[in-house]
């Protein structure tokens, strides 16, 4: 009698795995072919790239915050490797459905296409054609995925009976269509893997812009920056470096792959609320009187203590003399900078018409900006945070009203102005540093742009402030350092704590307060301990 009691069949990991394999191997076929493709397309033409500057758009400030302060400038690395795992565990499961029933497997990856194409679409100056390297991956894709499936009667067990050596055993069917499969995945995975080498050679040997950055000669700026003044340095090792390196320097911005812009076909646009428009080429831009400065930019994401700031050395076009040019007309308040990824930042139109210098960059630190930074032209704007001034790769700017536009992160809700607030930090000691008794050295940065920093507080384990030792101020639009010996620590367990006033003597406030929208607030403080 039919036993009406018995569960339903449960697949094993044995019956599961080969139809997971072919779906992530029929994945690489697909993305590798695509990317092969891609090169000779624009940057949006690369599916992963744009799916994961797709999700980089629609990330709500929360999540932004949260990787950037878990992560810092490897949040993009962190995206990239959860990309790459979700999509092993989708092409997964479309190559087990696609080992029962392969139409079934091939509509799932058809629908994970026209996501992906709806992310390519979307791109900033993304057209029709750059959808031909996903449709041609896509195929690749399918085709492997069904070289991979068995037809029904493999699926079955069945198999050509072949002819025995003396003494051999006669194969059975499983261990038949097993090894068929494992050849015919690996030979595809091998393909996969020479198309995605051939692909990145490709895009290295016919994108020579890194070449050109390194040959690339830049012109002696009109005013150069003043001496560094002795001193600028806090004398205790382990302070922040008063210019930071550009390899150290921060990186925070929305592109998931860095554009190469070649200099030659780069172009700079005024237009919107002016009396002449205006379009700039590169060489243009260096034939202009260029001025040099020591600027620290800051992120709005900084966290209180945190490290995404930088000091370097600027050289670049006034933005004021390119407006003067332009002419901005009546009720205008606001410029709109956009990058060529699509950013776009809202600055207040007079901060760009003072005498701060913000200005249209070329070089950093005595050489052309690093390809991450912004090569071949970025903005840098003392007095605000990034979000609203720094746009890297820039390639338009117009003049218009904060009523009428918005800026990336202004429309996901962050604020339209963005004006640095006072901030100071404790870079010696490390947190929970153990440090042997007796002289204990204490340094860290502040920073107060536009305004300058007249005086640095610390704090000893809730006692009484005492002034900080500054370091020499090279400019109201850098960070400045300072530094306290704390003669004869005892030992145990200590905490420090400092605050800064700008120039006016007025005092950072202590309220606790988080980035978003404008920017985090609060004294920072450290523990460690003496042995």
């Amino acid at each position: 009698m039919r036993n009406l009691n018995k569960a339903p069949r449960q697949h094993s990991l044995h019956e599961l795995w080969p139809g997971a394999l072919a779906g992530v191997v029929a994945a690489g076929i697909l993305f590798a072919s695509a990317q092969l493709v891609s090169v000779f397309f624009g940057p949006a033409s690369a599916p992963l790239t744009s799916v994961g500057s797709a999700f980089i758009d629609f990330t709500p400030a929360w999540l932004k915050d949260f990787a950037i302060a878990t992560f810092g400038t490897n949040d993009k690395m962190v995206l990239l490797i959860s990309m790459g795992v979700v999509a092993t565990l989708l092409s997964a499961v479309a190559g087990i459905v696609a080992r029962r029933h392969f139409r079934a497997g091939a509509a799932l990856v058809v629908v994970f296409a026209l996501v992906m194409g709806a992310a390519i679409i979307t791109r900033s100056g993304a057209g029709i054609a750059d959808l031909f390297p996903l449709l041609v991956g896509t195929i690749a894709g399918l085709l492997s995925l069904r070289f991979l499936t068995p037809e029904p009667e493999i699926a079955r067990g069945e198999t050509q009976a072949q002819p025995l050596q003396a003494g051999q055993q006669p194969p059975t069917a499983d261990s038949t269509s097993r090894r068929s499969f494992l050849l015919r995945t690996a030979a595809l995975a091998g393909v996969a893997v020479v198309a995605g080498v051939a692909g990145s050679a490709l895009s290295t040997t016919r994108n020579a812009v890194r070449q050109v950055r390194d040959a690339l000669k830049l012109p002696s700026a009109k005013i150069k920056a003043a001496a560094l003044p002795t001193g600028v340095q806090a004398p205790v090792e382990g302070v922040t470096p008063f210019v930071t390196p550009n390899n150290d320097f921060y990186r925070i911005d929305t592109a998931l792959v860095v554009p190469e812009i070649d200099p030659a076909k780069w172009e700079l646009r005024v237009h919107g609320m002016v009396e002449e428009e205006i379009t700039l080429g590169f060489d243009e831009l260096l034939a202009a009187d260029l001025i040099e400065s020591y600027v620290t930019l800051t992120c709005v994401s900084n966290v209180v203590g945190g490290n995404l700031a930088g000091n370097a050395k600027w050289l670049g076009y006034p933005i004021r003399e390119l407006l003067a040019r332009a002419k901005p007309k009546a009720g205008a308040d606001m410029v709109l900078s956009t990058s060529i990824d699509g950013f776009s930042a809202s600055t207040p139109l007079p901060i760009l018409q003072d005498d701060r210098d913000a200005m249209l960059a070329v070089g950093m630190n005595g050489e052309p900006l690093p390809l991450q930074h912004g090569f071949p032209v970025r903005m840098v704007v003392p007095g605000l945070y990034g979000f609203v001034s720094a746009t890297k790769w820039v390639v338009d700017l117009e003049v218009t009203t904060f009523a009428e536009n918005a800026g990336y992160w202004t429309s996901r809700g962050w604020s339209s102005h963005g004006p640095i607030k006072t901030a100071s930090r404790v870079e010696v000691p490390r947190a929970l540093a153990r440090i042997p008794a007796g002289k204990v050295s204490i340094g860290g940065s502040a920073w107060a742009q536009t305004k300058g920093i007249s005086k640095v507080e610390i704090q000893l384990d809730d006692g009484p402030w005492l002034a900080a030792t500054l370091a020499a101020e090279a400019s109201v639009d850098t960070w400045r350092q300072w530094s306290y010996v704390w003669e004869n620590a005892p030992a145990g367990n200590h905490k420090v704590r400092v605050r800064a006033y700008d120039a006016a003597n007025e005092l950072q406030t202590e309220d606790q307060a988080p980035p978003a929208p404008d920017g985090s607030s609060g004294w920072h403080s450290i523990s460690f301990t003496v042995v």
